[in-house]
């Protein structure tokens, strides 16, 4: 169930959400009565200091049939998410092949594998990159202290019941679950697998437009927010949460999905990728990547992001006199992309959907020899880059990998290989 009223999801969050359940649920004109219709408890879920501006602020007010303060003691599961030590320090390039899903029942929390994080678990600030795999649905509860989760699937149709509400996803569409957030993900196909990056600082929101004017990119009308729908479940459920890197879990009597009414800014949403509006040169060059920002987490560094979420859509490519590939380039960001579906137009094989590849700080990168000598010779008429969808995790902060993801077979023993027959062409008396 996907509110028909879309959320506004500009820089500043001024702007309220409210949705009920059942009639009469939402109190009016106070946020705690002494006592709530329906006999619900008031609970407050804050996504930011109570302090901060009021334009940052992020904070919802809950209704529910029982507190989230009602659950015994967490114990520290014996499974743990796979990845979970960082590795040693490496400036390389790296790429991955596609993780597998296991053949052995997995839901989405055990197929989590961590590639990378910009520190360890005690961060208070940058990101981790996860994969998720899985072949069943949730039958328990999880929720991520952490950070906030930004969920890109791949392959395989998910929904995702939070205590707010129920969103329906899909590949080429994206998910944000707010720090803390209850929820379950339950598969709509047979199998699921994706991409997750966890974000430890400023809660994501879009960003400025600068000279471009009041419009384009990712449009504030086209972000979802669901409507209540809550669980009025009396039965065992395995509560799981992630603290500092490790989960922990406890048992309830009941549906922690048990909110009736709710009000705030603090909620989960969606966004369809195929919505976003493109932004392109329309006389020469390749314009930076970040003229394809659908989200962004700010830092202390005015202009220089926590982390950008950045797509490259299907898009006319129209440049007169110009190498249309991204050119070849060393960046104080760190990068981290994915492939969602299609091929990306720097890289004539080795990326495939599903699959990943890391440039930290000051790492050369840029197209392959076949797609940079292709280029080269082109005949520059207007063309279509169509069916494809890949994106990048971009962050001010090196990404370290995880000491799985330098061990694991799909790392890519080869991948500098596909610069190492960029032949001479220079020649003095050419101009």
């Amino acid at each position: 169930m996907v509110s028909s009223t879309p959320l506004t999801y500009q820089s500043g969050f001024d702007n309220e959400f409210s949705s009920e359940a059942l009639p009469g649920a939402l109190p009016v004109g106070q946020n705690s009565p002494q006592q709530v219709p329906y006999g619900l408890y008031t609970e407050l879920l804050s996504g930011t200091a109570f302090t901060v501006p009021r334009s940052e602020a992020r904070r919802t007010w809950m209704y529910r049939i029982k507190p989230s303060a009602n659950h015994p003691k967490y114990q520290r599961l014996e499974c743990q998410i796979t990845g979970g030590r960082l590795g040693p320090v490496t400036p390389n390039r790296l790429r991955w092949n596609p993780q597998a899903i296991p053949a052995e029942a997995t839901d989405f929390i055990d197929g989590l594998i961590t590639l990378a994080a910009t520190s360890d678990a005690e961060q208070a600030s940058g990101v981790s990159v996860h994969l998720y795999r899985a072949n069943t649905s949730m039958q328990r509860v999880f929720f991520n202290a952490d950070g906030e989760l930004l969920i890109v699937p791949e392959q395989g149709r998910l929904r995702l019941a939070t205590e707010l509400g129920l969103l329906d996803l899909e590949p080429l569409e994206i998910a944000v679950i707010p720090r803390g957030m209850k929820f379950r993900v339950e598969l709509l196909d047979t199998t699921a697998r994706g991409y997750i990056c966890e974000n430890h600082g400023a809660p994501l929101r879009l960003p400025d437009l600068g000279p471009i004017g009041s419009n384009g990119l990712a449009n504030a009308r086209d972000f979802l927010a669901p409507v209540a729908h809550y669980e009025d479940l009396d039965a065992p459920v395995e509560l799981v949460q992630k603290f500092l890197g490790e989960l922990w879990a406890t048992e309830l009597d009941h549906s922690p999905l048990d909110v009736v009414a709710w009000h705030g800014n603090n909620v989960p949403y969606k966004y369809d990728l195929r919505r976003f509006n493109t932004i392109g040169t329309v006389s020469y060059d390749h314009p930076d990547p970040s003229i394809f920002t659908v989200l962004t987490s700010p830092s202390d560094t005015h202009g220089q992001a926590n982390v950008d979420f950045v797509i490259f859509p299907p898009r006319w490519m129209v440049a007169e006199k110009t190498f249309r590939p991204p050119w070849f380039h060393r960046n104080l960001m760190n990068e981290f992309m994915g492939l969602i579906q299609g091929a990306y137009d720097a890289k004539a094989e080795g990326f495939s959907p599903g699959g990943a590849s890391l440039h930290n700080c000051m790492s050369a990168h840029g197209p392959d020899n076949a797609t940079t000598t292709t280029a080269i010779a082109a005949d520059l008429k207007p063309h279509k880059i169509d069916n494809t969808m890949a994106f990048m995790f971009e962050t001010s902060r090196v990404l370290r990998p995880s000491q799985y993801a330098l061990e694991c077979p799909q790392l890519q023993a080869d991948y500098d290989a596909c610069w190492a027959g960029m032949a001479k062409t220079f020649d003095k008396g050419r101009i």
